[in-house]
């Protein structure tokens, strides 16, 4: 398998939605269309079937690979050729693909105030499917916020009524508006109503299903009056009135060395997310056991296999390096910063 076993690159999958922009430019991507084309959402890496939904804007998608002897091929293929040699004792997901979607983000408006499925009700309705996403700030405009649960005190009743309203005041006062900076990173876990707000571009990492119930979308919904009571009714079923403690999920740990610092940014169930920067000339065997995606924020370097084979990489680009390529090397030709995403649930596994 020394032909297959190398760290793998995706083409870039763009999505157009009304409150995107350009800003994804700045990571190092060639955005399609003009400036006048909005593109909100670049899918750097997703295996998505049949936990998508059916809505227009969200359908069957999985990524290609872009680089090597396995160029031209989708996620779903080599996942399923070679099962743990690229996963480990990683499972699959719910749809029997990679289990893990990794996207940019750009938020020249507000996105619309929504909720996924919690665990309770995805398991009582064939056909939905959690999402539990994090979202690393990579840049953010002056005042910027994001909107993450509800204050203490709103109850099912209210809430419902502030929705039923229209008014974007009386919504806005029911939820956790929290102002953010680059380089912070927040979880959400499915359930909980949320909307990412204008002015930030972000990193998101999450589970691969979209179920998503848009509850308000600042005017510019072009739902049918019956879609949006759909929406209302099972969103509201959906929500989380009693959230959890988020604090150990994104407590942060940070190991410093002379050349290398890692920081733990979000640790849950299903990823576990941290920070490294390296520096210009370091270079170190890569030593993992299991699969790990590389979201590079900054600089450039590459990654030499056992067999000599070296794949470069650089900002703007995601790696999913296999479980089971021993015996590769990363070098550094600039300072560099990348989201290092695993899953806990491997090293649970071996751990038993």
């Amino acid at each position: 398998m020394s032909d297959t076993l190398y760290p793998f690159q995706f083409d870039p999958i763009y999505i157009d939605k009304p409150w995107g922009g350009r800003r994804i430019e700045q990571l190092g991507l060639s955005l399609p269309g003009d400036a006048t084309r909005c593109i909100g959402e670049a899918w750097l890496l997703v295996d998505l079937g049949a936990t998508a939904t059916s809505h227009a804007d969200h359908h069957a998608e999985r990524s290609i690979i872009a680089n090597g002897p396995q160029r031209g091929r989708s996620i779903h293929e080599l996942t399923l050729d070679l099962g743990p040699q690229l996963l480990g004792r990683v499972e699959l997901s719910e749809d029997g693909g990679f289990p893990l979607l990794v996207k940019f983000l750009d938020a020249s408006d507000n996105l619309s105030i929504q909720v996924h499925p919690s665990r309770a009700y995805a398991d009582a309705h064939s056909g939905t499917y959690v999402k539990y996403e994090a979202w690393y700030i990579i840049s953010a405009e002056p005042g910027s916020v994001i909107y993450r649960g509800l204050k203490d005190g709103v109850t099912p009743d209210a809430f419902r009524a502030a929705l039923e309203s229209r008014d974007e005041r009386r919504i806005l006062d029911t939820l956790i508006a929290q102002p953010v900076k680059a380089g912070e990173c927040y979880y959400i876990p499915s359930g909980l109503p949320h909307a990412l707000g204008k002015g930030i571009l972000v990193a998101e990492v999450q589970t691969p299903s979209d179920t998503t119930f848009r509850l308000y979308d600042w005017g510019r919904s072009r739902m049918t009056a019956d879609e949006q009571q759909h929406h209302l009714t099972e969103g509201l079923k959906a929500a989380l009135f009693d959230p959890p403690n988020l604090k150990h999920t994104e407590k942060r740990t940070h190991i410093a060395g002379f050349f290398t610092t890692v920081s733990c940014l979000i640790m849950c169930d299903y990823f576990r997310i941290e920070r490294v920067r390296m520096s210009e000339g370091y270079e170190q065997e890569i030593p993992y056991d299991q699969p790990v995606v590389w979201i590079v924020l900054e600089g450039k370097g590459k990654i030499t296999t056992a067999d000599k084979m070296q794949v470069p990489f650089q900002r703007g680009q995601t790696m999913l390096v296999p479980a089971n390529m021993n015996d590769a090397r990363v070098s550094l030709a600039a300072d560099t910063v990348w989201l290092e995403v695993s899953f806990p649930q491997a090293q649970k596994q071996m751990l038993a």
